[in-house]
């Protein structure tokens, strides 16, 4: 059964626009873009999600040896269409064991970057700056893009922020060695220029990452 939007900073329940309000209402956030339940891995859902966005839908192209996609969701309503999208893989971490990755696209305010970070948000402030050195790179459809090192996260994960497209861009990696891999010369690829090759994308179980 499909499940309910809800709020993209909180994942509490949000209300529809109405008669006293023309936006989606979470009592915690006020105004918000609702979340939409999480897609399980396919193709298929993958393609529906890809064709309402209004954003990147980031994924690492070719996917690291062994790794799969493993779950996407979106943040936006079918007038609006997605104003923010979150892609989830899953495969061998860097130094052995189990590792996982969420990507997410969003515009200033969304939140739901800074929800999987496990920050207050809704965006990352202070830890993108145009003065420091970035703490690591990676290419984002074809272009070098900083990204820095959120050190308020929590310690089960590494997360890293940057600006790609003018939107930001989030790369969250449970464990936190697994974050290992933006060293490794990273390639995203905004999934709505894939086209045909979005049928050779190997798909995993649902990644629990999302549902957080």
């Amino acid at each position: 059964m499909r499940g309910e939007p809800s709020c993209p900073r909180c994942a509490g329940r949000v209300r529809a626009p109405g008669l006293f309000s023309d936006t989606w209402q979470c009592d915690q956030h006020g105004a918000v873009h609702p979340m939409q339940p999480v897609l399980p891995p396919s193709v298929e859902a993958l393609n529906v999600a890809v064709a309402r966005s209004q954003v990147p839908v980031w994924l690492p192209w070719p996917l690291p040896v062994g790794w799969l996609f493993t779950g996407i969701s979106h943040v936006g309503d079918d007038l609006s269409g997605a104003r923010a999208t979150a892609v989830a893989c899953s495969g061998p971490a860097p130094l052995g064991g189990f590792g996982e990755l969420v990507l997410v696209a969003e515009e200033l305010g969304v939140g739901v970057g800074a929800r999987y970070a496990g920050l207050d948000g809704p965006d990352p402030g202070d830890s993108v700056s145009l003065y420091k050195a970035a703490d690591a790179k990676l290419m984002a459809a074809g272009r070098p893009t900083p990204m820095f090192h959120v050190p308020e996260a929590p310690a089960d994960r590494a997360v890293y922020v940057g600006e790609a497209r003018g939107l930001w861009l989030w790369a969250i990696a449970w464990p936190e060695q697994s974050a290992l891999l933006m060293h490794d010369e990273l390639v995203l690829t905004d999934l709505r220029e894939a086209g045909a090759e979005l049928g050779l994308l190997p798909c995993g179980a649902l990644s629990p990452r999302l549902l957080g």
